[in-house]
């Protein structure tokens, strides 16, 4: 309708009482004004009616909106909203109580809107949808372990906080969240046996080939390597420069990022009472999209390998010779001491004879670690 913004009201009322005086022509003054027949007896309707109120404009909403959702759904939407402000409407769609009735994804995005409610996000971190993904068939067949990178903590006399993180591939079920002031070894096996004495044992477990992982030795055998192979559990390692091996656990560290670790806290406690809090959270209630819109729980079983508080012994085969690793990661073999390995102080190795002639592997456990070539004394 071309009525001019700045003075509609008082145009209308011109109008309208032009066309109520005697012999008037309203099709003429609709020309005039610029306005159709049927706007024009619309308005001299509502003026009958109600006067000067009528030519106000009134609200396009129906009067009945059957189809629009409950105020008690609205309500618990934007209460689940304010519980989990990072998490979208498929995750909140699967929060509702068994009483309510389940609306439509896109239902729950328009409730947030109309009530100013916006997940929160962190600039850049939107990415495309995985298009392919592999997982293990059953739980503890492989677990991922890292570190989330290192923060300042509000007390200036506190260490940096290095979150520890182990994730399970099949499930997605968070097994450790620890804040660690550093990334030792000494301060990595505590957290991890508590983990085994209540999870159990895995499979395997791969992580990255930095310390305390992996060794800077080619082929060699970090410590941590060699007790967790003393476990019964197989060592692999990403290859360098490709995170996405780790895959889940990056996208893990992504979330963990995003709802946790931009908060401030004081000291390690302060840090470790939040995090056990997220994690059981993370665990137990956050619905995931891999997982059905189901919590990584519902696929997550303990191990059945229980963690055992004495080594077991090594077993090597029968026509093994068995050596024991001095202090300076050597061994004395064929009248002369051999270097196999630093970390492996202690442990026993197996030299074992190739099909060449004075070639030997060297085996801890179930892995070649290197070999004796003793062609070349001669």
């Amino acid at each position: 309708m071309p009525w001019q913004e700045c003075t509609t009201m008082s145009i209308r009322r011109e109008f309208v009482l032009l066309a109520k005086q005697p012999q008037s022509n309203i099709r003429e003054l609709c020309r005039r004004y610029e306005i159709s027949p049927k706007t024009a007896y619309k308005w001299l309707h509502r003026y009958r009616e109600q006067g000067d109120t009528g030519l106000q404009d009134q609200s396009r909403c129906p009067l009945q909106s059957p189809r629009r959702s409950s105020p008690e759904l609205e309500q618990e939407v934007v209460r689940l909203h304010h519980q989990f402000p990072y998490w979208g409407a498929r995750k909140l769609l699967c929060l509702l109580p068994d009483g309510v009735k389940r609306p439509h994804h896109s239902t729950i995005d328009a409730i947030l809107r109309r009530h100013g409610c916006q997940v929160r996000y962190h600039a850049g971190e939107a990415q495309a949808p995985a298009t392919r993904r592999f997982e293990h068939e059953r739980p503890n067949e492989l677990w991922q372990i890292d570190f989330k990178g290192n923060f300042h903590l509000s007390d200036r006399h506190s260490p940096r906080c290095h979150p520890l993180t182990v994730l399970d591939d099949h499930s997605r079920f968070a097994l450790c969240l620890e804040s660690c002031e550093g990334e030792r070894l000494e301060l990595v096996r505590p957290k991890l046996i508590q983990v085994f004495r209540r999870y159990g044992l895995p499979r395997r477990i791969t992580a990255d080939n930095g310390p305390p992982w992996g060794s800077n030795i080619e082929g060699g055998l970090s410590t941590l390597e060699i007790w967790l192979m003393r476990l019964g559990i197989e060592v692999s390692h990403s290859r360098p420069h490709h995170p996405q091996t780790q895959g889940k656990l990056e996208r893990f560290h992504q979330t963990l990022k995003r709802e946790l670790l931009h908060r401030t806290f004081s000291d390690l406690q302060h840090c470790q009472r939040v995090m056990d809090h997220w994690r059981s959270q993370y665990n137990q209630q956050r619905p995931h999209e891999a997982l059905g819109q189901l919590p990584p729980i519902s696929r997550y079983q303990p191990s059945v390998r229980s963690y055992p508080e004495q080594l077991p012994e090594i077993e090597y085969e029968p026509g093994d010779r068995v050596l024991k690793v001095s202090g300076t990661g050597q061994v004395r073999f064929e009248g002369k001491s051999r270097f196999v390995g630093g970390a492996l102080l202690g442990e026993r190795v197996a030299i074992r004879p190739t099909k060449v002639d004075d070639v030997y592997d060297v085996i801890f456990i179930h892995k070649t670690i290197r070999q004796l070539d003793l062609r070349k004394r001669k």
